[in-house]
């Protein structure tokens, strides 16, 4: 790695709906774990804000949130709220490029799903017994347990099941 300070930032959501957790199948077209199942998100991308309106004098707030709506607004069709920081991942892709992950939860608002092409091929939405029935990335069903956790109002970091 050249820059070891510089990450791409990637930013997930596990929507809840009626106390089930939606989880989509990536399209075989992807570069990175085509065919396996995980939840909505993104890439943060400087025109992801830049063009916005500063709500200080240098600073844009909520970026992350603003992304993260967007990101599930495109790829799935929904409107989230509520949304939580759950937990964060790093990992060094094969060809170098080290990604930081920030998981967050998040209220199904409304909208109807529609997936983008070329992102996503199927969905469902599952409970935790439901979700070992899918090939997931590894540890998107640890972040679930995290998810179904936090929302009884207990708090603990992410660890392996």
């Amino acid at each position: 790695m050249e820059n070891k300070s510089l990450h791409e930032v990637v930013i997930t959501a596990i929507v809840i709906k009626g106390g089930k957790y939606l989880i989509t199948k990536r399209s075989m077209k992807e570069k990175r774990f085509p065919g396996f199942w995980t939840v909505p998100g993104g890439k943060l991308e400087t025109d992801d804000y830049i063009h916005l309106p500063k709500e200080t004098e240098h600073y844009w707030y909520n970026v992350l949130e603003k992304v993260l709506r967007k990101e599930v607004r495109d790829e799935v069709g929904l409107e989230i709220k509520n949304i939580e920081y759950l937990t964060s991942l790093a990992r060094v892709h094969e060809d170098k490029n080290p990604s930081l992950v920030i998981s967050c939860i998040a209220d199904y608002d409304s909208g109807k799903i529609k997936l983008q092409k070329d992102e996503a091929d199927d969905y469902a939405w599952v409970n935790l017994k439901e979700a070992k029935k899918y090939k997931l990335i590894d540890g998107i069903y640890d972040e679930l347990v995290l998810a179904d956790k936090k929302r009884k109002g207990i708090k603990e970091e992410w660890s392996r099941i």
